[in-house]
């Protein structure tokens, strides 16, 4: 090889590194915020990634995806979503309440972000409207606190003769004083005692339950982002005190819990990751409406009730959307 095809040789693996490095650079790069750990909302990340595929973006290949998992400690959020926009994300996605979205706000007034809210997003100042967000936020709203009251009444319907109901809440989630204050409302009006359980770690959780028969409860309520990864846990000791308990998402259900009545959740991410293809294709998040759900999902595991020793009214039957037989 004589010295001019070696300069050519040489030149071409720069302009080819150069374009490999202009390619990796024009990569957009999303941030994902979670309070929790991976485990805890493994099927709702890969829900999420389900979506940003039929946007046409695939994690690895023309997407790449930067996660932040504060693995329940809360007040660590702040500084991952200060990271993330240190980092120069192009997309900030929150889930795991709105704990998260409120720390990516505060971080940045330009990135866009996209979230998945509890509570209402425009009560807790996220956006300015529902139809116009405004800023730069959008997402979606599962209504978390709203639907207290319909599972108070499904699970006193499966347990009718119950006068005492639990709500188990972990005392670290910045949204257990709203779950337990709508819970309590509904169980005023239909004349039921309300114990409050509080639990954050495993040990806390084993000692919850075994108080459900000392304090006579015929009926549990379990709804809180931060228990999602404890699920096999809550299940298994739900089934060891034979206490009838509702939850908030059909993950309970699918793993042995007895019913669930919330939004679905692979929907929920899965939108959120379209949402993201949008702004990653050109979209503003002040011109994307925040998105609510259309419908809530009831799930019933029938093998649950039978190990219960409880009988489904037929009006559940006819409701759920899933029966697990």
């Amino acid at each position: 090889m004589n010295r001019r095809e070696l300069m050519l040789l040489l030149g071409g693996v720069v302009t080819a590194s150069r374009a490999l490095r202009a390619q990796q650079k024009a990569m957009p790069v999303i941030g994902y915020l979670n309070p929790g750990s991976p485990a805890d909302v493994a099927p709702f990340t890969a829900a999420f990634r389900q979506g940003l595929g039929g946007a046409g973006y695939v994690e690895g290949q023309n997407l790449t995806i930067e996660y932040r998992w504060a693995e329940g400690d809360f007040d660590r959020l702040p500084a991952l979503a200060a990271d993330l926009v240190g980092r120069g994300v192009d997309v900030i996605v929150t889930s795991g309440g709105n704990s998260s979205a409120l720390a990516a706000k505060n971080a940045t007034s330009s990135i866009p972000i996209v979230f998945v809210a509890g509570a209402d997003p425009v009560e807790e100042g996220l956006v300015a409207s529902l139809a116009r967000p405004g800023g730069n936020l959008t997402g979606v709203t599962v209504f978390a606190f709203e639907l207290w009251g319909k599972r108070v009444e499904l699970i006193s319907e499966l347990a009718p003769e119950a006068r005492t109901m639990a709500k188990l809440g972990n005392p670290k989630w910045p949204g257990t004083e709203r779950d337990i204050a709508a819970v309590q409302e509904a169980a005023r009006a239909k004349g039921l005692h309300l114990r409050i359980l509080k639990a954050s770690t495993e040990s806390d959780i084993d000692a919850a339950f075994a108080s459900l028969v000392d304090l006579k409860v015929g009926g549990l309520l379990v709804g809180d982002p931060t228990y999602f990864g404890r699920r096999e846990q809550i299940v298994a000791l739900a089934a060891r005190y034979a206490v009838p308990t509702i939850y908030d998402f059909r993950t309970y259900v699918a793993a042995g819990g007895l019913i669930s009545y919330g939004t679905s959740q692979t929907d929920t991410y899965r939108n959120v990751g379209t949402y993201v293809g949008k702004i990653l294709k050109g979209a503003r998040p002040a011109d994307l409406p925040v998105q609510q759900p259309a419908t809530f999902e009831l799930v019933v595991n029938l093998k649950t009730a039978k190990a219960l020793g409880l009988t489904v009214p037929p009006l559940i039957l006819a409701r759920a959307d899933e029966v697990i037989e």
